[in-house]
């Protein structure tokens, strides 16, 4: 298993289209949400993935104060082998590079709501009411610096 983390000018092709493929498997295909994937902050973000022989396991991407939300924030979190431990280990990469190379103490994400309790794990707190977001209900989340995980 291996951690990548590239800026969006620093991808291949290649590794753009895994990426793409693996947002789009999960949150179009399998969540049945045909929505806008491709929402132009990804030029902006730093895309963070573990990856093996096979492709890639996990993936998620930070965003700077400003592009996404008024603080940084995480976003398009997921796991293409669920129950092994990996949401976990690329949760904590990204909050760890977030934190670090935005220089903040605050982060933000906007999480499905049924996985609040995972975001939990790491520290993030509900700090918004339920609201629809293409068909599914989200919540937005925030993390302060003094609960890093």
């Amino acid at each position: 298993m291996k951690l990548m983390i590239k800026h969006f000018s620093e991808l291949s092709t290649e590794e753009l289209y895994d990426i793409i493929q693996a947002r789009v498997d999960i949150f179009v295909v399998e969540q049945k949400c045909p929505y806008r994937e491709l929402d132009d902050k990804d030029r902006n973000a730093y895309h963070i993935w573990l990856r093996d022989e096979n492709g890639i396991i996990a993936y998620l991407r930070t965003l700077d104060k400003g592009v996404a939300f008024e603080e940084a924030s995480i976003g398009r979190i997921i796991t293409v082998r669920r129950s092994q431990g990996y949401g976990a280990v690329i949760m904590r990469e990204g909050i760890k590079f977030a934190l670090e190379k935005y220089k903040t103490d605050k982060l933000k994400i906007m999480a499905q709501h049924y996985a609040k309790g995972f975001y939990e794990k790491f520290g993030f707190v509900q700090c918004s009411e339920p609201f629809d977001d293409d068909g599914i209900e989200h919540i937005n989340m925030i993390l302060e610096h003094n609960v890093r995980p």
